[in-house]
Formats: C-alpha cells, structure tokens, sequence
C-alpha cells in the first residue's frame, strides 16, 4: 500500500482566516445513507459501462450495505469487486457521468441531519473534511456541492487514460488516521480540539486522534465502543436533497459557491469564537 503522504487532498480555496481545528467526516453512512460508489450503478448501466448482471449484484451489494452496515469483510468485498468491475473503464467517461448525474443521484440521499452539522462546524470556524474509501472522483464532487474544505479519497492507478484495476491508494483504515495528521500538520488544525464522524468501527483509529470522537448510525462494534468509551452517538434518519438548503448554482457561479461557503464560515468564526456554542443534538 503507496503512503498516505502521496494521498491527494482536495481543496476549495479558503479564505485568510486560517481554521485552528477540524471537522473530519466519513461519506458513505455518515453523510450519506447509502454507498456512494454503488448509488451510481443505473446511470453507468445506462452509459455501457456495466452490464444489468453487474447493475443488480450492485443493487444487491447496497442493500446488504444499508442492512448491516460496513463491517472489515463487507468493506473489503465491496472494494475488490468495484475494482474489478471498473478496470479498463475510461476515466474521462466516468468524471463525465458523475457530474451529469450528481444531484439526481446523491442529492436525493444526502443526510440533513449531517449538513446542519457541516454548517454549524464552519460556522463555529473549523474546516470541514471528508475522508472516504470510496474513489476520489466521486468524494471530490459531493465535496464541492456541500462547500466542503477538503477532501481525500481512494485512488485508483490509471493506464492510458483507464482504470487497471489496481487501487493505487486505500482512505481507509489506519490511512484515514494517517492522512488525518498530514493535514493537521499542513494546514495548522489542533486535533485535541478538532471533531471526527463516522458509522464504522473500520475508522476506530481516525476516531482516537480527535479530542471529539462522534459515532453516526454506528455498527454493532462500533456501538459498543462508543457506550463504553461514553462517545455521542447520533442517529441521522432524514436524507433530504441540500437544493432545500442550497440554492443551485448557475454553471458561471458554481466555482464560487466552495469559496463563499467557506467565507462565510471564516467570518462567522470572528464573531462566535469566543462564545463557544454545542452542535446541534442528534440522538
């Protein structure tokens, strides 16, 4: 496994106010409820990247995701057969579909529960990460629809302009605990006063780097962990599109949306650092 030094950050320009801590979030359960790599299985069927064989045991592989949750085992599975399926896939194509469809697919799956607390983190002067497994081509995009700092995702090894099959980098695990500290080095965050959300024991160890660990929609595992360890547990239920939230952009003001989001969490920050308030209860 490549080092999570060589991991790619994902950035929206940020204002020059510097954040002093963090919001680090997982995507899939955490601020989405469902998997964000097997939600686009119908437009890339319907594009000839898969065939309806490959569409419904992705079907299938979102139902088992969304019963039991992301445990090691069903993780990795899910991992190798996604790699699988996308070699030799055109990267070109793929970036092509996700912007097409991301708001008639993701959209309609984002947590609303998850977006008050994005808004409530940057409005508190904290930046706003996301740290998934799933490729980058798919974190990079919903990052910049919900105005997130930064984001880091798996790469896949690319070979003339296609997929090979080889992951050339897994945010997952002890890497996401890694790329956690890099950017708190590069960018100044305190972890002892910085956040972390998630919904699976996998990312236990991203978890104990933060002096407020959070559990959303935990597994079994994770459940337990966090009743002994006396962590939050929130329960978000309530996937509501951000167009509800966000009004959308025209094509020449999409760019800026990330840059005023963030603005607007810096100057915020001005006002509210120092009259400390609680983020929103979800239980």
């Amino acid at each position: 496994m490549p080092s999570p030094d060589n991991a790619s950050d994902v950035s929206i320009p940020r204002s020059a106010a510097s954040a002093t801590s963090a919001a680090f979030f997982d995507l899939d359960k955490t601020i989405i409820a469902s998997s964000s790599a097997l939600a686009f299985s119908k437009p890339f069927l319907r594009q000839g990247l898969i065939n309806r064989r490959a569409a419904l045991k992705s079907a299938y592989a979102q139902l088992m995701f969304a019963l039991s949750g992301a445990d090691a085992n069903r993780t990795e599975r899910l991992r190798a057969e996604i790699s699988r399926m996308c070699a030799g896939w055109d990267v070109d194509q793929v970036k092509a579909i996700v912007d097409e469809t991301l708001h008639d697919v993701v959209s309609p799956l984002v947590y609303a529960e998850a977006t008050e607390l994005i808004e409530w983190h940057k409005s508190e002067g904290r930046d706003v990460i996301v740290l998934s497994a799933t490729g980058e081509e798919l974190v990079r995009p919903i990052a910049d629809m919900l105005g997130i700092t930064h984001c880091v995702g798996s790469r896949m090894e690319i070979v003339d302009g296609r997929y090979s099959g080889t992951v050339d980098y897994y945010c997952y695990g002890e890497h996401k605990a890694t790329a956690a500290r890099r950017l708190a080095d590069e960018h100044g965050y305190d972890l002892t006063t910085s956040h972390a959300y998630t919904d699976s024991s996998t990312d236990l160890p991203l978890l104990e780097i933060v002096g407020h660990p959070h559990v959303v929609n935990p597994d079994k595992a994770l459940r337990k962990i966090a009743l002994e360890r006396d962590w939050p547990v929130h329960t978000f239920t309530n996937p509501v599109s951000p167009r509800a939230r966000i009004p959308a952009p025209s094509t020449a003001a999409a760019v800026g949306l990330g840059v005023s989001a963030v603005a607007a969490g810096a100057t915020l920050f001005g006002l509210t650092r120092k009259k400390r308030k609680e983020p929103p209860a979800k239980s």
